[in-house]
């Protein structure tokens, strides 16, 4: 069943992406935008410097996300559960918002649209340093975005699914390491990063593998494991290594560069043929899943 779920989640985002009219037309949201307005709710009035009450954020927002969920999968129909289970997938946004970045030729547009997708400093960025961020993105929100929910979709449904995007919200919204977040968002960035463990490494292998890599397959953990994320670094470094680019290098973050390694072997000023090369892989990646899920069914 949870593959016929996942078949008509995956069909339904390809198709109309992230519903924009619950973002901006109607009196309803989307989900993942209620689980925002919780956590920020929360900060409001609860937020202290401390761990536990991190911890207790955490812990409310799953629960109040389990309990949700476990009354909607108790409707035993796989269309509607399949409509809900395509809110937690992102792949024709993420897909949307990359191109969207290089479909223009002015710089300073291109530096706006690549600030409202990551979080390093853009006002000084080059053309190269844009792409690059773009490819980055990219590949690591393949991840985030599309294969850990359809991952945690099959092994538990929609509430699996709902669940991990709780969790990824919560590391997207306190998940930082600075003053405000070190202790607060430390338990969501250690559960962000448990839950991503399995699926990031799948993504990183389906990269090499969708791009046919034989050098991506066996080196991308070699480059990934240089990242402070446990995770991040494996699909970026997958991507750089099956299109021959050189990605991550010193970035600026609120003002301060940060010495980040470098992930892959190849050139280094990235073009944007680079960005739509690396955007290619979605056709072939939707020709895979959709082929995966169907053998599922049967």
């Amino acid at each position: 069943m949870f593959y016929s779920i996942a078949l008509i989640a995956y069909i339904i985002d390809n198709i109309f992406g992230e519903f924009e009219k619950l973002k901006f037309n109607s009196p309803l949201k989307h989900p993942i935008i209620y689980m925002g307005d919780y956590i920020s709710w929360f900060q409001k009035k609860f937020y202290q410097d401390s761990i536990l009450r991190g911890a207790i954020l955490v812990a409310t927002l799953i629960f109040i996300v389990y309990l949700i969920t476990s009354v909607l999968a108790s409707f035993d129909n796989i269309i509607f559960q399949g409509f809900l289970a395509s809110f937690t997938l992102a792949s024709k946004m993420l897909y949307d918002s990359v191109k969207d970045v290089i479909s223009s030729e002015d710089l300073n547009i291109k530096k706006e649209k690549i600030s409202m997708l990551v979080s390093r400093d853009t006002s000084d960025m080059n053309n190269s340093d844009i792409n690059k961020a773009a490819i980055e993105t990219y590949s690591e929100n393949l991840s985030d975005g599309v294969i850990a929910p359809l991952f945690y979709l099959l092994c538990f449904g929609i509430v699996g699914a709902f669940i991990y995007k709780a969790i990824n919200t919560l590391d997207s919204m306190v998940g930082y390491r600075n003053q405000r977040y070190e202790k607060f968002g430390k338990v969501s960035a250690i559960l962000d990063d448990i839950v991503n463990y399995i699926p990031s490494r799948i993504t990183a292998v389906l990269i090499a593998f969708l791009f046919m890599s034989k050098k991506a397959l066996f080196e991308f953990y070699k480059f990934g494991k240089k990242h402070e994320s446990p995770n991040a670094g494996l699909p970026i470094s997958a991507m750089a290594l099956s299109i021959g680019l050189k990605l991550g290098g010193p970035t600026s973050y609120f003002g301060k560069v940060k010495s980040k390694a470098f992930f892959g072997i190849g050139k280094e000023n990235i073009e944007n043929s680079d960005v739509l090369k690396t955007l290619s892989l979605k056709y072939r990646l939707d020709i895979f899943i959709i082929i995966v899920l169907i053998l599922g069914v049967l």
